[in-house]
């Protein structure tokens, strides 16, 4: 005797998929969505995540992955997230979330620049604002103490900020 036996597929798994077009940044509620997709790619996120950091942009419909957020930023007690504008954007162009970077203020006329945030990490680079262009620089956040933030702030109001980049170590 012969026995028929009907084997179901087993169920997709159920991803983190972007309902819209997003840049990098903080994910809001509703920036994604879960779905079922019979292939989904390695490190796919299935738990929520939002308030988490996309580090580089993604298209509606592409599932989430591991290596698209930001690590570790939830940042430690006594850091802050602060929001910078370097006048040089092309030189933020060749940043990406987790850089390490010095921030340095221009000096009075004839002096040297000063280094003003030493070795602080990029959390994220938001989109370049069209109406101000180029011209104005670019804004980059980064994690830094209250006193660096203080300072940024400070020397932001006084003239350009530009920086250096320090190469990574792995």
């Amino acid at each position: 005797m012969c026995a028929f036996v009907a084997t179901r597929p087993a169920p997709s798994p159920t991803v983190l998929v972007a309902t819209r077009d997003l840049a990098p940044g903080p994910l809001a509620p509703g920036d994604l969505a879960p779905a079922a997709l019979n292939h989904p790619p390695a490190g796919a996120v299935r738990t929520p995540a939002a308030g988490q950091v996309l580090a580089s942009p993604m298209r509606k419909g592409e599932a989430l992955t591991d290596v698209r957020l930001v690590r570790s930023f939830r940042l430690p007690p006594g850091m802050v997230a602060t929001p910078v504008r370097i006048a040089d954007a092309a030189a933020v162009r060749l940043l990406s979330p987790g850089a390490t970077i010095t921030v340095l203020a221009a000096g009075e006329e004839g002096q040297p620049a000063r280094a003003v945030a030493e070795e602080v990490r990029v959390i994220t680079i938001p989109p370049a604002d069209q109406a101000s262009g180029a011209a104005h620089g670019a804004l980059v956040v980064l994690a830094t103490t209250t006193t660096q933030a203080a300072e940024l702030a400070s020397a932001q109001t006084a003239g350009h900020l530009s920086i250096t980049i320090k190469p990574n170590e792995t």
